[in-house]
């Protein structure tokens, strides 16, 4: 199995640990499949996914489509030199954004 907190530390070397255990236990079966564990942004209806069932159901968001996308595009840029784009990264990059890290602890 992958180190998803190694690969979140690539981009957050002081990362908050409780907030990436806590990813990591609400998405363990997402994570066990190699398909599912990581983000193709290049996927319109993937990065939609996110939006609609991290960001908005999740993290409980309530911003314009406008703000989240540009969030989604932010991330995106970040990790663009990684060709797999870990789901924990993205979603501890997300979070973090919007101030939601302290729902995973």
């Amino acid at each position: 199995m992958a180190d998803w907190a190694a690969d979140v530390k690539i981009y957050r070397p002081n990362a908050d640990e409780a907030a990436i255990e806590g990813l990591l236990k609400t998405y363990r079966l997402v994570m066990s499949s190699q398909d599912s564990a990581y983000v193709a942004f290049s996927d319109k209806d993937e990065v939609e996914t996110v939006k609609t069932n991290f960001l908005q159901k999740k993290l409980g968001l309530t911003e314009s489509d406008a703000v989240l996308d540009a969030a989604l595009d932010e991330v995106k840029e970040t990790m663009k030199a990684d060709r797999t784009k870990s789901r924990i990264t993205v979603y501890y990059l997300l979070a973090e954004k919007f101030g939601k890290l302290g729902l995973f602890h």
